[in-house]
């Protein structure tokens, strides 16, 4: 990876499939205004198991149009859902049950079960025509076997919550990336202040991060403050996609 020599920003918007496609055009359009015309697409191939994307060709047309006007797609999961099982704890409870909605989908996954989902994955975006370069986890939960996964089928990168790994040399870039929590209203609430704190706290690190969701697009006051953190970051940023850090 090149050195950083500017302050750059990276949006990236998750949970892309035909269920969230007319929300997620709004985000896009909303993004564009607000200065940032590309982003990173975090496309689910087969969301909850209700839309697989290949019975969809204006949805891939869609991405298509997307790409070509400068997006990148993102592998993100399969079925950003994942099953139950028994065991494990209350840790693991905690985490895969509340924390995340029952969507932690690859947080602990066997490595073959992983790394056939992410084959699986990958081929119906590339089958389509789409470039992927990269595979971010569902709630950015990624098992240590899904990750060995992801770097022997030859993605270059992955994203967790605090930081951006280049899957082909280790390097990680430790930067936490805002998001919003809206499953509740005193979630809403705190993830209004803890994002305005944050986004104050890390204004001078090299690479920002944004991470939205369709449903954030649902609460008029988590809109407009996502809406202003991106219009201030982008304004003294370059604006960039996941894909261009890591081979920038």
């Amino acid at each position: 990876m090149n050195v950083v020599r500017q302050r750059l920003l990276a949006v990236s918007v998750h949970d892309v499939s035909p269920l969230t496609r007319d929300r997620v055009e709004v985000m896009l359009r909303d993004l564009a205004e607000a200065g940032v015309g590309v982003t990173s697409l975090l496309v689910v191939p087969d969301h909850h198991h209700r839309a697989d994307i290949d019975q969809d060709s204006g949805f891939l047309a869609w991405l298509r149009e997307k790409e070509a006007a400068g997006h990148e797609m993102v592998l993100h999961g399969f079925y950003h859902r994942r099953e139950k099982a028994g065991g494990g704890g209350w840790t693991r409870k905690i985490v895969t049950e509340h924390y995340t909605a029952g969507e932690g989908e690859f947080y602990d996954l066997d490595y073959e079960t992983a790394r056939g989902r992410m084959g699986r994955g990958r081929e119906k975006l590339t089958g389509a025509g789409l470039e992927v370069i990269g595979f971010i986890a569902p709630a950015w939960l990624l098992g240590d076997e899904a990750e060995r996964a992801a770097r022997n089928l030859g993605f270059a990168y992955t994203t967790r919550l605090g930081g951006v790994l280049d899957l082909r040399c280790g390097d990680y870039t430790a930067s936490q990336s805002l998001v919003y929590s809206v499953r509740s209203a005193w979630r809403r609430a705190v993830s209004l202040w803890w994002n305005a704190w944050l986004a104050s706290r890390l204004r001078k690190n090299p690479l920002a991060r944004l991470g939205l969701h369709p449903p954030d697009w649902g609460h008029d006051k988590i809109r407009a403050q996502a809406l202003r953190l991106a219009r201030e970051a982008a304004a003294e940023r370059k604006v960039i996609r996941y894909r261009d850090w890591v081979e920038g």
